[in-house]
């Protein structure tokens, strides 16, 4: 194995290349037109257009994923998280071409990402599990029937679905109709390692309990406030399920924790965690290299890791926390990240980067470490006050509330998977701030990008090398490169963003561009001011579009599957 092409983009694609770089292996990047300027396409070794605007008809293509491949003479691939990362046919597809997958079998991807066929195997294993179907339910009515046999809440979880999109709860039976149709207290997981010669290692465990819509926000290691009997079962629990599906590569165990201690099995993620950094941080592994390490057939030589420290992530996501997390991407205007004993970034993105809205709202990962709990949040409260960054709405003032909040900080703590929905006090108000504009390079010298048989190829000249055309001119370099120019190409200014969701009149706007997954309400219902009238699909989570008046549905204007941009009218609700 010498030449990765890595399957996948921004920090993630970025941590996999500079793994890359330590192993002394060639790292390959592929790129949407969104992220031809990506920052990790100029981190890799090489980088290679695959084309298409969005995620579907580039990162989502195998076949263009290969074709590229076999153009840059790799001879592995590493899909990193989301994307392809737990597709089957894709992993299959890899080997089929004669490349090393970095990741795990085909077949217990295809065994583990079936929810029931996961069950399953946990039952086979001698797993914990709370009460559950033994296969797949035909409707809400079975799990009605179901709720009233065994109580409330209970967890509906789309049997192919990962990253807490397929995951809904009902805490009551008339939510099950609904949560159905759109398919705990704390979240634990176990980070394992499993080599081809039958040996499985849990490195870490690590709580998710800070979730807002089932997405983590907030994750540590090692998983605090847990007892000795309890850690035992999960690490147990973790390496029979694995060995019992045949699993060789880096993969993850998730388990809920019930109000009275109960340990229960909830599902494999047979891939890199976006979390993963909490887990290196407290034991000195650098996880991309020993998936690496196992690609190649070697022995994993060591028993479970004892942790070293602890260590708390906090995810920095292009969201509004005063508008429910709303996704609003943009650009970066000001990029001053924190630094200092135990602090470590993962970004993807810098001062003067887009973050797209065709992908999703992820822009770095904030990891702070110290020798224990304590310590880590003291030094997380002074990293995240430190953190300066503008041009558009992020978590970073819900995440300086919620270590100072005693929920998060008192030992132990009495967060969970809903608290941010249901118990967090903390009033984040609305981000005001006007839209970014343009900020030019002032740099003296001139960073040209073209694309030479698909290969991406950054040129550097000095200041008014080459001189524009006419702007009607089709002919010469400069039109055939597209990029070329006596200066940095200035692009016009954004918008001004529009008017969010409903502020005026009877119109119901959306506040950002999306997808329309569901129709709550109908033409001519009556709602209340808050009431769901439609859910949007953005930046890969799923948006509840809320009335803001009281009023009747009119004019509904939009269908399951319809795009729609920003300040695009949904409905009237009229009085």
């Amino acid at each position: 194995m010498r030449k990765v092409l890595i399957a996948n983009r921004g920090e993630i694609a970025i941590r996999v290349a500079r793994a890359c770089r330590d192993a002394d292996l060639t790292s390959i990047a592929v790129y949407a037109e969104p992220d031809l300027d990506g920052l990790h396409v100029t981190m890799a070794d090489e980088a290679y257009a695959l084309g298409g605007r969005t995620a579907a008809d580039s990162y989502l293509d195998i076949a263009k994923i290969l074709k590229v491949a076999a153009q840059a003479g790799a001879d592995a691939v590493h899909p990193g998280y989301g994307f392809l990362a737990e597709n089957a046919d894709f992993a299959q597809a890899v080997l089929d071409a004669g490349l090393t997958w970095i990741g795990p079998p085909p077949a217990a991807i295809r065994a583990l990402g079936d929810k029931v066929s996961a069950r399953h195997i946990a039952m086979a294993a001698g797993a914990p599990l709370a009460p559950g179907t033994p296969g797949p339910v035909s409707g809400a009515t079975d799990v009605i029937e179901f709720a009233r046999r065994h109580g409330l809440p209970v967890a509906i979880k789309a049997a192919y679905g990962g990253g807490g999109r397929g995951l809904k709860v009902a805490h009551t039976l008339g939510e099950i109709s609904h949560q159905y149709e759109s398919a705990v207290r704390e979240a634990v997981e176990t980070q394992c390692l499993a080599d081809s010669h039958g040996i499985v290692v849990v490195v870490s465990t690590r709580d998710c309990s800070l979730q807002r819509r089932h997405q983590k926000l907030v994750e540590e290691a090692p998983a605090p406030f847990l007892s000795p009997e309890q850690i035992e079962v999960l690490y147990e629990s973790s390496k029979s399920i694995l060995r019992e599906a045949g699993y060789v590569g880096a993969g993850t165990c998730e388990f809920l924790i019930g109000q009275d201690g109960t340990v229960s099995f909830l599902e494999v993620n047979t891939r890199l965690q976006v979390e993963h950094p909490v887990t290196e941080e407290v034991t000195g592994l650098d996880l991309v290299r020993e998936m690496f390490r196992i690609a190649d057939g070697e022995p994993l030589g060591y028993p479970d890791p004892q942790p070293r420290a602890h260590s708390i992530e906090f995810r920095i996501n292009a969201e509004d926390p005063g508008r429910n997390f709303l996704p609003a991407p943009g650009k970066i205007t000001r990029w001053q990240p924190p630094s200092g004993p135990g602090v470590r970034l993962d970004a993807g993105y810098r001062e003067g980067m887009t973050v797209p809205r065709a992908f999703d709202s992820l822009i770095a990962k904030l990891i702070v470490t110290g020798s224990d709990r304590n310590q880590a949040l003291q030094r997380a409260r002074r990293a995240l006050g430190e953190f300066d960054l503008a041009g558009m709405p992020t978590v970073l003032g819900f995440h300086r509330a919620v270590t100072a909040d005693p929920a998060f900080t008192s030992e132990p703590f009495s967060v969970h998977t809903r608290w941010i929905e249901t118990e967090f006090e903390g009033h984040i108000e609305p981000f005001t701030g006007e839209a970014n504009g343009d900020h030019p390079d002032p740099a003296a010298r001139e960073r040209i990008t073209v694309e030479v048989g698909g290969k991406r190829l950054e040129v550097v000249l000095p200041p008014g090398f080459l001189v524009m055309g006419d702007a009607g001119d089709t002919s010469g370099t400069a039109a055939a490169t597209g990029r070329l120019a006596g200066r940095t190409p200035q692009r016009s200014a954004p918008r001004a963003r529009r008017t969010a969701a409903g502020a005026g009149g009877d119109t119901l706007t959306s506040p950002m561009q999306g997808t329309i997954v569901k129709l709550v309400a109908n033409e001519g219902d009556r709602v209340s001011a808050g009431d769901t009238i439609v859910v949007l699909e953005a930046m890969k989570m799923e948006q509840p579009l809320a009335a803001h008046k009281d009023g009747t549905v009119t004019g509904l204007m939009v269908t399951v599957g319809q795009s729609v941009s920003s300040g695009e009218a949904i409905c009237q609700i009229s009085d």
